[in-house]
């Protein structure tokens, strides 16, 4: 049984396995952040951050902050859609420590047709099966998770589909706290019979309330699937309306309640003209619910690069207009290829845009008069006539059976291209049953008419509580599948000291290449395949292409599966880590053996705030522990250092190079040696190199002492000069387990 993760230990997902029989939730409802009111985080003060996290990893530029992690307000979503939950649960620990705390796992595509709950642990294509099984061992690996980050984390799938009901009641059985409900979603994306959908949906919510889960709707749908999303903003405020009062006439809380927003277009559209608006127009309109702010995916391409930046610009819209829960959709989005370190990328979009924005809206406002109220009240005109009309028209039934929704024409023009379905038509028609007067279902959570008998204080007293009173009276059912199951899986991956890059499944060998190609497209793909091939990958596809010039050239990113024997841990030659000295040893030795050091950037390289952080006392360089430099600059001839270290008698030189275009950094080092070698001093002086491309490798193969590369810092520079001239140079170092 395991009680804890240990950080340094891998998630143990045979563990998480065990006695899932004997599983409960120890929560239930949905959980937010708790505000930082006190906002102070290192030496900043944020405006908008909630508590801190007990472990978690923080942005890359964190390091020249002290290591601080702030916690953004809004609740942080990555939705996973690997297909295997087992390796879902793993992704979702890495995800935790980045700061998310809303996990979705996204459903396999055909789930909505299925008419009963699935049992086991099959594969999904395109997500998972949602079945009881990976639910509870899911919810019990982010109990743990929970405790490691010291956060609570919403688990999060969808209760729509023909078996719509049965997924809610399962969820609040097993401690679900968010899901996406809306019968919206089932009549006009998935073809489900409408009458059907909407008495799916009551009992479904009805379920939803008793367990208070969080609902997110479904209207964003409609702007991915118009055929310009721009157009459609009247019409996705109205199907927002209509579920959201549907929700409160079943019961459930406003609070619990939350719109899924999307903004409707993307550069190079002028995206702020037309999302800032709309986002105004649904916090005006629907300020007594939560906002779930979901990127737009329906622009994005195969380009990482871009569809992080209109990320980063939905981010804009969130900030400027508030937000409860930020989603963030991959940036490989594009590519249908879900890899788990993009997941990491788009958390890390999504705190650092918000902790970059943070007090934004304490210095600007969002102005009174002029376009933008003018258009919000635009938006709210047409969305107000569309309601009107689908009124007059006999409702929402017959108006989708008119075809009035994702129309691509702005509402009230029409372009006749909407969606329609027919009232008596899609899946599981004819299939509703009026209850009998004296109906009574002996379960709590029921929606609707039951007939409870007077001497029953609640329905599942007449047979001494239901399941969701008492859990262990759930029927559970591990596995149905001989053959596609998590156990067979599992065996295929088991650990063997092999080391294998992965980026969707255990050991699934995935590796991604970037190639320039000086073709154009059509020659550049081919040539990039062939070359994937020749590099001994296997089932090597084109992940993405941009022409950056039609004749000069095009970037190509190929995909393939590692062909090579496995790697071995324990055949591994580990990289060294040094033993830094303490600062006060260091302070003490430099107080009686003073120690000098000649530094520049050197060649024709102008880079000199990386030196200058190795060397300034401000930025804790080697001057803290009174080591006197000699400052030459940039651009400085190695002829001139060197003379300089003669000329001041200098124990040291600091060569950063930082410049690596045509091995420039190398041919730097290599004259370093071999000057000092002509002049005589070579065993005099300690080189000592660094830069963003220098490793402690390459330096000392071209003659350094010691290289330092990227987030090296003057206390390990300081410590290793100190340990050589005390004549304990590399005796401390030592390898990390």
């Amino acid at each position: 049984m395991v009680e804890k993760l240990e950080e340094n230990i891998k998630l143990n997902v045979e563990e998480i396995l065990k006695d899932l029989d004997k599983y409960e939730p120890k929560w239930r409802g949905w959980h937010w952040r708790k505000e930082n009111k006190e906002g102070k985080v290192g030496e900043f003060t944020y405006h908008e951050i909630s508590a801190p996290l007990k472990k978690s990893h923080g942005l890359p530029a964190a390091r020249s902050f002290e290591g601080i992690d702030p916690q953004p307000r809004p609740v942080i979503t990555t939705e996973i859609a690997s297909g295997r939950f087992e390796d879902d649960i793993r992704r979702m620990r890495m995800a935790a420590w980045h700061g998310a705390d809303h996990l979705m796992v996204i459903r396999t595509m055909g789930q909505s047709h299925f008419d009963g709950l699935l049992e086991g642990s099959p594969e999904g294509i395109g997500g998972v099966p949602i079945t009881r099984k990976e639910v509870r061992a899911t919810r019990k690996a982010i109990d743990l998770i929970e405790e490691e980050v010291g956060r609570r984390i919403n688990f999060h799938s969808y209760v729509s589909g023909v078996a719509g009901p049965d997924v809610a009641v399962m969820f609040a059985e097993e401690g679900v706290n968010g899901a996406h409900q809306d019968p919206q979603y089932n009549v006009l994306y998935r073809n489900i019979n409408m009458y059907r959908s909407f008495v799916d949906a009551a009992v479904a919510k009805g379920v939803m309330c008793w367990a208070n889960i969080l609902q997110i709707d479904g209207a964003h749908n409609a702007n991915a699937t118009a055929m310009k999303g721009y157009k459609v903003m009247p019409e996705l405020m109205v199907q927002h309306a209509i579920n959201s009062c549907f929700s409160e006439m079943v019961g459930m809380k406003p609070e619990n309640i939350a719109l899924s927003t999307v903004p409707p277009t993307s550069a190079p559209a002028p995206c702020m003209r037309y999302d800032l608006p709309y986002a105004v127009a649904l916090r005006h309109f629907f300020k007594k619910y939560k906002m779930r702010a979901q990127m737009n995916t329906k622009y994005v391409e195969s380009c990482e690069r871009e569809a992080t930046v209109g990320h980063t610009l939905n981010l804009l819209i969130s900030e400027l207009t508030s937000v409860d829960i930020q989603s963030t959709i991959t940036p490989d989005e594009g590519r249908n290829v879900p890899w788990h370190y993009n997941n990491i990328h788009a958390i890390n979009t999504t705190k650092q845009s918000f902790l970059g924005m943070d007090g934004l809206m304490d210095m600007i406002e969002l102005k009174k008069t002029g376009y933008l109220p003018e258009k919000v009240r635009e938006l709210e005109e047409r969305a107000i006539m569309f309601l009107e009309e689908m009124i007059e028209v006999g409702g929402y039934f017959k108006s989708v059976d008119a075809g009035f929704f994702i129309d691509s024409g702005e509402y009230p023009e029409r372009n006749d291209d909407g969606i329609a379905r027919k009232m008596d038509g899609g899946d599981a028609a004819s299939t509703i049953v009026l209850r009998d007067s004296d109906y009574f279902a002996p379960v709590c959570g029921h929606f609707g008419f039951n007939n409870v008998p007077s001497e029953y204080r609640k329905a599942c007293d007449a047979i001494h509580e239901c399941t969701l009173c008492n859990h262990s009276k759930i029927q559970y059912i591990d596995e149905l599948d001989e053959n596609d199951n998590v156990f067979k899986r599992m065996e295929k991956v088991k650990e063997d000291g092999t080391i294998i890059p992965e980026v969707q499944w255990a050991k699934d060998g995935y590796v991604k290449i970037t190639l320039f190609i000086p073709e154009n497209e059509q020659i550049s793909e081919a040539a990039a395949l062939e070359m994937g091939k020749r590099m001994n990958l296997k089932n090597v596809e084109v992940l993405h292409k941009q022409v950056l010039q039609k004749s000069e050239g095009c970037l190509v990113e190929i995909k393939g599966v590692c062909d090579f024997t496995p790697v071995k841990r324990d055949e591994l030659v580990l990289p060294k880590r040094r033993k830094v000295l303490s600062n006060q040893v260091m302070k003490d030795y430099v107080k009686e053996h003073p120690i000098k050091v000649a530094a520049a950037t050197v060649g024709e390289d102008e880079h000199s705030v990386g030196l200058r952080e190795v060397i300034d006392i401000k930025h804790g360089g080697v001057e803290r522990f009174g080591i006197q430099a000699v400052y030459l600059g940039t651009s400085c001839p190695i002829e001139k250092l060197v003379d300089a270290a003669i000329e001041s008698k200098a124990q040291a030189i600091l060569c950063s190079t930082i410049i690596s275009h045509n091995d420039v950094h190398i041919k730097n080092m290599r004259k370093l040696n071999d000057l000092c070698i002509e002049k005589g001093v070579r065993d005099k002086i300690i080189l000592v190199s660094g830069g963003t491309q220098v490793t402690d490798d390459i330096a000392k193969a071209n003659g350094m002492d010691v290289g330092f590369g990227r987030g090296s810092n003057g206390t390990a520079v300081a410590s290793f000069i100190i340990k050589r001239l005390m004549g304990i140079a590399d005796i401390e170092e030592e390898e990390e387990a």
